[in-house]
């Protein structure tokens, strides 16, 4: 007889890696190498899951088409590039499941696809044992998936070689219901495939490592599994793509919502773990909550019917307690014959006793809209964003196939932090760092910027421009001093791009969040480079960065300024503090009102400045308006992103 808890072990592979943006070709030579790399661990997996469109990256937009593959190319491809790896290892191939996401061509139609493939086989082609078509797509915030891709609509669990599977992709598995059709159709396995971009630079809740998005999908992992009592599976891809760097953070979890392995965040990885099967029967023997489901199930259903069809539901209960009611009445002597009881009087109430009641007045506790509620808080966790910054520099420019970077420092916080992540990513020896001083500028800005110089070892340049302003000037004498520093800083990019253009290097932007939100900045100028590592931090923010990155105290410390005129100050020209101006901004962005704002304690006058500055300032976050005439137009038909 097989003893009763037997055994049944399952080994999968969980792989993070960062497909290159839109080459399918050269994806699909990684992804079987990868494939190769995992059979070769011991031991082996029978499954290996890839993140969400591993094919061609997340962010392609309108190329969606051109990336697109059928599930049957897919498989072909994927089967003929993993036994290439494998002779090339100089062994015969070994038959594995994989499951891969990718952007799908399936009856002249675009979806977001995820497919379970089995390759490797000794005596035939690949089988593609089920394709999942993504249900929900986000079209919000960072995304915008309906416009490039329709949804499937059938979701289903599957049979494999090893037992019975399920995929999700995404946003699918923020949908609870998705989890529990899945469970019901006897899914032991879920596997759930991300391209989910890191966000939250706050501490997590749970003091666990990464952004606050990673503590979210662990959290729906587990509690996925646990309630429906299956494993969950979740691979997420890292990389950057356009600014959006994903996390990593894929993870293996057991039916007791415990994670069983758990991959770093930002780097590619292989994460592999053996689990028992029959941890389910346990799990679901200790908190039977998917059984209870099935025996409500058509209760749930029949209640799902008549919400839909809108019936009327009028709300029903009993009277009082029969038997509590003729007790009353017999008590009263209402009631004779067979309903009569024996005498009562022993049953009746102590007499009262004559004491002091109790004061009316307690102890309370009183909240208020003060007291709760509001964005999350725009402290961050410093040591993270310097990690996650620093990581994001790197990939960029390994992306753009440069080495080394050109910056304007100005003796300021911004250029300093900027100038601090560079040296991390690249190394101080390939950042430039340019002075560019004006007659007008103050000897303290030039020494501050020679003190991250020196600090962080940075390769240096000075150039004077007043030659170069003033020789425009002349033509223009009457130029007030919004014009001249516009000038200036116009003359500063172009300096720094002439300098990358020499060096075959990219300038780096040093404006942050709120001087972008403000317009507090020279359209094309202080804005014009391609890349900007703090443009998603507010001023406070950068602040902190500064103190994790060990920028000398004396320049985070000292007043911002845009050093134009003596005595000149960045909070004094926008008549609000930059902490003020922040949290009010904060607010504002995530959709509070003005009234809202006034009934958490913020003052009107300061929020109506700083509204009217974001407001009328709209034009500058914008590239060129364009008068559109065919349905081709750049920006809107045709898409691409930045670094495809």
């Amino acid at each position: 007889m097989a003893p009763v808890d037997q055994i049944r072990p399952l080994t999968v592979a969980v792989c993070q890696f960062a497909p290159r943006k839109g080459d399918v070709a050269a994806n699909l030579q990684r992804l079987g190498a990868l494939c190769a790399e995992a059979t070769a661990v011991a031991p082996a997996p029978q499954v290996l899951l890839f993140g969400e469109t591993a094919t061609s990256g997340y962010f392609v937009e309108s190329a969606v088409r051109e990336v697109a593959l059928t599930a049957g190319a897919l498989a072909t491809e994927l089967d003929e590039a993993y036994r290439t790896a494998c002779a090339d290892d100089g062994r015969p191939p070994v038959t594995i499941d994989v499951i891969v996401g990718f952007y799908e061509r399936w009856q002249e139609t675009l979806y977001n696809s995820a497919a379970y493939i089995t390759i490797g086989l000794a005596d035939g082609p690949p089988i593609v044992r089920h394709v999942h078509r993504k249900t929900f797509l986000p079209t919000y915030s960072l995304f915008d998936e309906e416009r490039f891709v329709e949804r499937g609509t059938n979701l289903r669990a599957f049979e494999t070689p090893w037992g019975r599977a399920a995929m999700l992709i995404c946003e699918d598995a923020w949908h609870s219901l998705t989890g529990t059709l899945v469970a019901l159709d006897g899914a032991q396995v879920l596997f759930v495939l991300s391209a989910a971009p890191a966000r939250g630079l706050h501490a997590r809740d749970d003091g666990g490592p990464g952004p606050a998005s990673v503590a979210r999908w662990e959290r729906l992992m587990r509690d996925l599994a646990d309630e429906h009592g299956i494993f969950t599976c979740y691979a997420n891809l890292v990389g950057t793509e356009g600014g959006k760097r994903f996390f990593g953070g894929s993870l293996v979890v057991g039916p007791g919502g415990d994670v069983r392995a758990r991959a770093p965040i930002w780097d590619e990885h292989l994460l592999v773990a053996t689990v028992d099967l029959d941890d389910l029967v346990r799990a679901r023997s200790d908190a039977p909550l998917l059984a209870d489901l099935r025996v409500a199930l058509p209760h749930l259903l029949e209640n799902l019917r008549a919400i839909r069809a809108r019936e009327a539901t009028p709300a029903t209960w009993d009277g009082p307690e029969p038997a509590a009611a003729d007790l009353l009445r017999e008590a009263r002597g209402e009631l004779t014959g067979e309903w009569a009881v024996p005498d009562l009087t022993e049953l009746a109430p102590p007499p009262v006793v004559d004491a002091p009641l109790p004061s009316r007045t307690i102890a309370r506790t009183v909240v208020g809209l003060r007291d709760h509620g509001g964005p999350p808080s725009l402290a961050i966790d410093a040591a993270l964003t310097a990690e996650w910054l620093t990581g994001f520099l790197r990939e960029e420019f390994a992306r753009r196939g440069r080495t080394k970077a050109v910056l304007g420092l100005s003796g300021g916080l911004d250029s300093a932090v900027v100038a601090a992540l560079a040296a991390r990513a690249l190394g101080p020896e390939q950042v430039l760092a340019v002075r560019l001083p004006y007659r007008t500028s103050s000897e303290e800005s030039l020494a501050h910027a020679q003190l991250v110089i020196e600090t962080f070892g940075l390769t240096s340049r000075t150039l004077d421009i007043s030659a170069a302003v003033d020789g425009y000037l002349a033509l223009e004498p009457d130029a007030d001093a919004t014009r001249r520093g516009n000038v200036m800083a116009r003359l500063r990019m172009i300096a720094l791009f002439d300098l990358s253009a020499k060096l075959d290097a990219l300038p780096i932007g040093t404006g942050n969040k709120t001087e972008r939100l403000l317009g507090y900045f020279t359209w094309h100028g202080d804005d014009a480079p391609p890349i900007n590592p703090i443009g998603d931090l507010f001023k406070t923010q950068v602040r902190a960065l500064a103190r994790e990155l060990r920028i000398p105290s004396v320049i985070i410390d000292k007043p911002p300024t845009a050093d134009l005129v003596a005595g000149q100050t960045d909070e004094g020209d926008l008549g609000i503090t930059y902490a003020a101006a922040d949290e009010i901004l904060h607010w504002l962005l995530h959709g509070y009102s003005t009234e809202a704002l006034v009934a958490h304690g913020f003052r009107r006058d300061a929020i109506h400045q700083v509204r009217r500055r974001l407001d009328h300032t709209h034009w500058k976050r914008r590239g060129p308006s364009v008068a559109l005439v065919s349905n081709t137009a750049i920006g809107e038909s045709y898409l691409r992103p930045v670094d495809y």
